[in-house]
């Protein structure tokens, strides 16, 4: 009778493997990525806590597989099991293709410097694979097809012409401005460490408020107590007898 193996996620976010008794079982379980544990409780492999959840279902589903292969009874929950895991729902619902451009849009808005500006708008640019040509050719092959549909239809299958080469035209317009977005902000940033330079630089040579207050003040003493050519005030003259 095969040995049964159930594959779970604990309560406190750990994926516990347990009843993996034997050695076969057991180094399996290890080869996938679990941590052997043996106390008073017995044999049982888990995975810590801090696994992120793509990696603790990567991981059960691949232990799961290697142990099923070995001929044992696996039990696994749908949630670690990349095989019968839902797949993902789109924001927009059906509209996928219009999720993925808001996604390009927050990276575009999240960009911090010109080259991370320009590997996001690659994605609308890109002269084979950018989202602009794919748009081009959709709007280019509904054209066609409202032609092959029904030969009335010419100035509809027209519009949808016009649209695509309006498209064309902005790939045309915006083809060549890969290193012109690589530079945005280069400038600037170059002027204000320029200016944070010289401003530390004016600082260091600034006369501080006392030196300005120890000239005065010499400067007054100069002139209440005027030194003789010796360096000393003049003494008073010693009356005759």
């Amino acid at each position: 009778m095969p040995t049964s193996i159930t594959i779970t996620s604990e309560f406190s976010g750990s994926v516990v493997a347990k009843g993996a008794t034997d050695d076969l079982s057991a180094q399996l379980l290890r080869h996938a990525g679990f941590k052997q544990i043996d106390d008073w409780h017995g044999r049982r492999h888990r995975l810590p806590t801090t696994t992120p959840l793509a990696d603790q279902v990567a991981i059960a589903s691949h232990a799961a597989e290697m142990l099923r292969a070995a001929r044992y009874d696996v039990t696994l929950p749908p949630s670690l099991d990349t095989a019968r895991m839902s797949p993902p729902v789109h924001a927009l619902g059906p509209y996928a293709a219009g999720a993925e451009l808001l996604s390009i849009t927050d990276q575009i808005r999240a960009a911090e410097d010109g080259a991370s500006l320009q590997r996001a708008v690659d994605h609308l640019l890109h002269p084979e694979h950018g989202a602009l040509e794919r748009v081009r050719e959709a709007l280019e092959a509904a054209g066609e097809q409202v032609n092959d549909l029904d030969d009335d239809a010419y100035a509809l299958a027209d519009r949808f012409g016009f649209a695509s080469e309006f498209v064309s035209s902005a790939q045309s317009e915006l083809g060549d401005s890969e290193a012109e977005l690589r530079r945005v902000g280069a400038a600037s940033t170059s002027n204000s460490a320029a200016r944070t330079v010289r401003d530390h630089r004016d600082a260091a040579l600034a006369t501080s408020p006392a030196a300005n207050q120890a000239k005065v003040s010499s400067a007054s003493s100069s002139q209440t107590a005027p030194l003789t050519t010796t360096g000393h005030p003049p003494r008073a003259a010693t009356p005759r007898r």
